[in-house]
């Protein structure tokens, strides 16, 4: 379609929805003589009649009716659609996507869903679970949710937790049976239990040496059981099977418990931990701006939960 003919098409929609090129001037803030030139430039190009016109009144030609009946709902619906693109801007509404790592669904936006959507109750939220590294771009999504080392380049990042670690947990009647490892190499010791990433690749372990030298270096865990489900993962370590190693955070209510025990804490460096990102901070629609807001929000809770017991607060 020309688009040099929309103009034009708009115009005869108003009059066509009038049956009055006075009532459609008026409306539209134009002379009745300019209405009039344009409807007649429409006809021209399209070489048809589309009105019928005397001094008194006006009525539509066939071939102006069906293009009435066609065109005038289509007109509607895009001024509906851009009057709510421009409410929302105000208030959050609508859909929005976000593509997510399981374990921050599970541990940043599942625990809160019953808060955020009393709170904004226009939204819908679309969490895209892909462990897999994705351009939320190309996906059609809003935002992303993924670590720091993880961030695709030009996006706008805003950090959602505290800086995080990777932590070696078992069961106490693990450990009393097998003892605790003293360093990684111990590790060769012990039933490790691996984690199958969406390539197929096995998860190495991370660590950095404690001390000055402080280098990193990965250990190859080896043991009897592999998943791709971290959830999994952690019911088998519950289930006193073997050791894992998983984001503080995705354990930490098992280690607050007493289930679970961290050990090699030593040998863990903290790194960057998760972001949420969109392509662009100009014109960020409200309700992307709802989310990074909601979720800023409950970093802070997260700060203290994270916090050594020695150092919480005690409640009275």
């Amino acid at each position: 379609m020309d688009p040099s003919l929309l103009p034009s098409l708009a115009w005869f929609a108003h009059v066509a929805h009038h049956r009055s090129f006075t009532k459609a001037a008026a409306e539209m803030g134009v002379s009745r003589a300019n209405l009039s030139q344009n409807v007649k430039a429409l006809e021209h190009r399209l070489n048809v009649k589309l009105l019928y016109r005397t001094t008194r009144d006006m009525s539509l030609t066939e071939e102006g009716q069906r293009l009435y009946d066609v065109w005038y709902p289509a007109l509607v619906a895009v001024e509906r659609t851009v009057r709510t693109m421009h409410d929302a801007r105000d208030e959050p509404s609508g859909l929005v996507r976000v593509n997510t790592s399981r374990v921050a669904a599970k541990t940043l936006l599942e625990p809160h869903l019953e808060e955020f959507c009393a709170r904004y109750p226009k939204l819908q939220l679309e969490m895209v679970a892909d462990d897999a590294l994705a351009n939320i771009v190309a996906d059609g999504c809003d935002a992303g949710i993924r670590v720091g080392e993880s961030l695709a380049e030009h996006m706008v990042a805003v950090p959602i937790t505290p800086a995080l670690e990777m932590a070696v947990v078992g069961t106490p009647a693990y450990f009393e049976r097998h003892g605790q490892p003293a360093t990684p190499a111990d590790l060769a010791q012990h039933n490790c239990l691996r984690f199958r990433m969406p390539g197929g690749a096995i998860l190495p372990w991370e660590f950095t040496a404690p001390g000055e030298d402080g280098h990193a270096f990965t250990v190859e865990p080896q043991g009897s059981v592999i998943t791709n489900d971290d959830d999994g993962m952690i019911r088998a370590a519950l289930q006193n099977v073997g050791l894992i190693q998983h984001i503080d955070i995705a354990v930490q209510r098992h280690l607050d418990s007493g289930a679970l025990v961290r050990v090699l804490q030593p040998w863990c460096k903290p790194f960057a931990g998760f972001y949420i990102y969109a392509p662009t901070r100009a014109q960020m629609p409200a309700k992307v701006r709802a989310l990074i807001d909601f979720l800023v929000e409950k970093r802070e809770a997260m700060v203290a939960l994270l916090q050594p017991p020695s150092k919480k607060k005690r409640v009275r």
